[in-house]
């Protein structure tokens, strides 16, 4: 069984309950003790700009999406932000909440060929 555990999160803006459910389980992951990382790409890269972030919020039962974000941070998980989807939107690397890591499609590519489950929003 991996111990490792993927989310890919494509949309911020265009779906937020999406962000939001993505996030939901990456928290669950991370906190089953499975090392987690989020991959945002297209319009998921919102979700790593503050502002944006801080705009969603399905309310209950659910948290914020910058709380869970936070929350998923605090816990030791990663996020990773699709470079050329940055480039595309004009988002700079000094755009980013902090612990978001700019990086392209390898990145995701080499946690996956590890044998890591994932799922998409």
């Amino acid at each position: 069984m991996a111990n490792t555990f993927c989310v890919t999160i494509t949309h911020c803006k265009t779906d937020p309950d999406k962000a939001t459910l993505g996030f939901v389980v990456a928290n669950a992951a991370q906190g089953s003790e499975k090392e987690t990382m989020v991959f945002l790409s297209s319009d998921g890269v919102y979700c790593a700009v503050p502002e944006e972030a801080a705009k969603i919020d399905e309310g209950a039962p659910f948290a914020s999406l910058k709380d869970l974000m936070d929350k998923f941070i605090k816990a030791g998980g990663k996020i990773y932000v699709c470079t050329p989807c940055m480039k595309k939107r004009g988002i700079a690397e000094t755009d980013l909440i902090k612990g978001a890591t700019p990086a392209g499609g390898a990145a995701l590519v080499e946690w996956l060929a590890n044998g890591s489950p994932a799922v998409a929003y």
